[in-house]
């Protein structure tokens, strides 16, 4: 475990609440990453962070279990995003909780989440009858994962990063992103789709560059704001847009949405998700 998340409440030993706790909830400042990485303001992208939950229960009035899918809009010019660990838990707390229907939980959560990241969150639950309409899809685009290229170095190295010849549109997609949780250094698995305008990126370069990431302990919001960043600043892209779908860890996966010129896209799961 990383040390400065040692004695922070998602970095403890914690067992299952099983009552209704808004307050574990563990926001997390963008700034301190952000200034890190040195994104400017007015930011130079907008987007958010999808959140899907598998694992969402409560009872009705009468005590019979309900259950549903969730999905969270957390638009990426909140104040904060919210620690995983302590997102699960806080999910976890609704299971033994009374509620009179779907609409007082989903604006229960709203509520909870507008103020732990301070801004609107949208929230959206899928009830059993609903699951059916769930579906899977692939990014599209050319796929890096083939080329044949040498790889030595796994901490993030955007000098692989360069950009030459005329103006294209193409979308580039990798399944290969791995980054760490920076609290419990568990692996973190994904695949990020980079969609841009601008002189041709080297392709062997940006898949050694988004394998460089397998061995960084971030957040995944972090990691796309970063490759975001290195991009701009390497490439110099007219337009640019950084999409990764992670794969669900403790019934949650993550998926940020980064971009300078599309609107967010629906939400459709990799097959791995």
């Amino acid at each position: 475990m990383n040390s400065a998340w040692s004695q922070a409440p998602p970095g403890r030993r914690t067992g299952f609440v099983s009552a209704y706790t808004p307050g574990l909830l563990f926001p997390v400042s963008r700034r301190p990453k952000r200034e890190e990485v040195c994104v400017p303001e007015p930011l130079p992208f907008r987007g958010c962070d999808i959140w899907n939950a598998y694992e969402l229960s409560w009872l009705n009035p009468g005590g019979r279990p309900e259950v549903a899918i969730a999905e969270f809009r957390v638009p990426c010019d909140s104040e904060c995003l919210v620690e995983s660990k302590s997102f699960k838990l806080y999910l976890n707390s609704f299971c033994q909780s009374k509620f009179p229907g779907r609409d007082e939980v989903e604006a229960t959560l709203a509520k909870d989440l507008a103020g732990a990241t301070g801004s609107e969150v949208s929230v959206s639950l899928f009830l059993p009858e609903q699951f059916s309409h769930q579906r899977l899809s692939g990014f599209g685009g050319i796929c890096l994962d083939r080329l044949s290229v040498r790889i030595e170095r796994y901490t993030v190295q955007p000098d692989f990063l360069r950009a030459g010849g005329e103006v294209v549109e193409e979308a580039l997609y990798s399944h290969l992103l791995k980054s760490n949780c920076p609290v419990t250094g568990q692996p973190d698995w994904g695949s990020v789709l980079f969609h841009y305008v601008g002189r041709q990126i080297d392709r062997e370069g940006l898949l050694k560059y988004v394998v460089s990431f397998r061995e960084h302990q971030e957040f995944h919001e972090h990691c796309v704001e970063r490759m975001f960043m290195d991009i701009l600043r390497r490439c110099e892209p007219e337009r640019l847009t950084v999409y990764a779908r992670y794969t669900r860890r403790g019934g949650l996966d993550i998926n940020p949405f980064r971009s300078n010129w599309e609107e967010a896209p629906e939400n459709v799961r990799l097959a791995r998700q």
